[in-house]
């Protein structure tokens, strides 16, 4: 399990040259013309851990699996999007099972690349994503509420997409404590409702300090979580191998690459940890989100687990790197022994005893 994330943006944003950045393939055709991609691209990408490298070697494991994050890249999306204008109707619906929504948003000024306005204005942009969203959204609840669907729903149900829909058509998609905590709204899978990460894709001489693009951004969007992208410079990146990659980061003064910061935020935004297992046939990294208790992390692995959930032996990362095996780390006094209510921390090395 690892997380997946939702790329839009309005045509000729650079969506598909981050998609093939990210996720070092050229699967994404890029093309200076709006509904250059039709269908979704997916690409599936490991999150690399250097803790998990070290449990990997320390266990002599014949495996080793990373955990991974999924982008899916569609179409760009313009005015009207919603009722279908450029197939956006069928765009939209390709990201409702996505965690998170990354909106990318072009803040670099090229006289080689053409905007579907005529005019570079990401504040503008973002407003035209966020509008079709809450009426692709609309749409659904109307849907769902229309009199031969009606009556598969509860009262209660009734009452929530009504709330619901009496909000998104003022224009509020913020998502109340109380929604957060109904089932029933978010297995709708409503785009308005979803975490999002700002991407702006600048130039390489913005990277650093940004831009006036950018600097509207974060002043409309200080909430928001944001981070400065050059696609470009991504792409070129991902194309090098390991050791031209380091030095060609070090030459532009980058510190982390795209997938590095999205992958951080994206964890941080869907509040999740990562928690090890690891030994001689298989070392592996597992997500999980923050505060899930010993048998809900052991379901991960298996759905019998939670319910024949005896113990777990727990290590943290740090101790079994250092003592070099949970055997060490149990004759040094590190290793725990945790019940049904123990919450998994980030870094764990965990080992579940569960009933035959």
């Amino acid at each position: 399990m690892g997380f997946k994330c939702g790329i839009v943006g309005l045509p000729n944003v650079g969506k598909s040259t981050l998609f093939n950045a990210l996720t070092a393939s050229k699967k994404a055709e890029a093309g200076n013309f709006p509904f250059c991609t039709i269908d979704p691209n997916i690409g599936i990408v490991d999150v690399l851990d250097q803790r998990l490298d070290k449990l990997s070697e320390l266990s002599k494991s014949k495996k080793k699996i990373y955990t991974s994050i999924t982008f899916v890249d569609i179409a760009g999306l313009v005015k009207g999007a919603s009722k279908g204008e450029g197939l956006g109707n069928k765009f939209l619906s390709h990201i409702r099972e996505v965690d998170a929504i990354i909106h990318l948003l072009r803040c670099f000024d090229s006289n080689k690349i053409t905007h579907v306005n005529s005019k570079i204005d990401p504040i503008n942009d973002i407003e035209t994503i966020k509008t079709e969203i809450i009426l692709a959204d609309i749409d659904l609840i109307e849907r769902k509420l229309e009199k031969s669907k009606r009556k598969l729903l509860s009262e209660k149900e009734v009452s929530i997409l009504k709330n619901k829909l009496k909000n998104l058509n003022e224009g509020n998609d913020s998502l109340s404590e109380t929604e957060v905590e109904n089932n029933f709204l978010l297995k709708l899978g409503l785009l308005s409702t979803k975490p999002k990460i700002i991407v702006c894709n600048v130039d390489e001489k913005s990277l650093d300090s940004g831009n006036r693009f950018t600097e509207s951004i974060e002043n409309k969007f200080s909430n928001e979580k944001i981070i400065k992208i050059c696609a470009d410079i991504e792409d070129q990146i991902m194309g090098l191998d390991s050791n031209e990659r380091a030095n060609f980061m070090r030459e532009i003064g980058l510190k982390k690459t795209g997938l590095n910061q999205l992958i951080r935020n994206g964890y941080d935004l869907l509040k999740l940890n990562t928690f090890f297992t690891s030994g001689p046939e298989e070392s592996r990294a597992w997500t999980i989100k923050k505060n899930t208790t010993a048998p809900k992390a052991a379901a991960v692995i298996h759905s019998d687990f939670e319910k024949k959930f005896i113990k777990a032996e727990a290590v943290s990362c740090e101790d079994f790197i250092k003592f070099g095996s949970a055997e060490k780390c149990k004759e040094n006094g590190k290793l725990r022994i945790e019940g049904k209510d123990y919450l998994v921390k980030d870094g764990d090395v965990l080992h579940f005893r569960v009933n035959s």
